[in-house]
C-alpha cells in the first residue's frame, strides 16, 4: 500500500510562492497519473493539477485546473518517488490544505495534507 506525505506547505503573501513536496513509500508511483488536490473550509476537496506519462509522446503531460493555470506548475521524480508543485502568484483563494494522490484518487491513499495559507 503506497503511503504518501506532503510538505512544503506555509504561510505566505499574496504574490508569493511556495513549492509543495509528495514523497511516496511503500510503493512507486510507476506510472500512475498523480495529482494535487485542496481542501477548504465549507468546501469539498477539489482537483488542483495532475501529471500523466504519455508512452506515445515519451513525456509528461500535465493538466491543471483553470484557477491555477498559469500560475502553478506540477512536476515528478520518478527516481526519488516524489511529486511537486510549484506555486507562483499565490492568491488568498488559494489557501487551504493541499493532498497529493493519484489520479483519480484512491480513497485509501489520502495523507495528512500540508496546510498553505495566502494572507490578504
Amino acid at each position: 500500500q503506497v503511503q504518501l506525505v506532503e510538505s512544503g506547505g506555509g504561510l505566505v503573501q499574496a504574490g508569493g510562492s511556495l513549492r509543495l513536496s509528495c514523497a511516496a513509500s511503500g510503493r512507486t508511483f510507476g506510472s500512475a497519473t498523480m495529482g494535487w488536490f485542496r481542501q477548504t473550509p465549507g468546501k469539498e476537496r477539489e482537483f488542483v493539477a495532475g501529471i500523466s506519462w504519455s508512452v506515445l509522446l515519451s513525456g509528461e503531460i500535465p493538466m491543471y485546473a483553470d484557477s491555477v493555470k498559469g500560475r502553478f506548475t506540477i512536476s515528478r521524480d520518478n527516481a526519488k518517488n516524489t511529486v511537486y508543485l510549484q506555486m507562483n502568484r499565490l492568491k488568498p483563494e488559494d489557501t487551504g490544505v493541499y493532498y497529493c494522490n493519484t489520479q483519480p484518487p484512491r480513497n485509501d491513499a489520502w495523507g495528512q495534507g500540508t496546510q498553505v495559507t495566502v494572507s490578504s
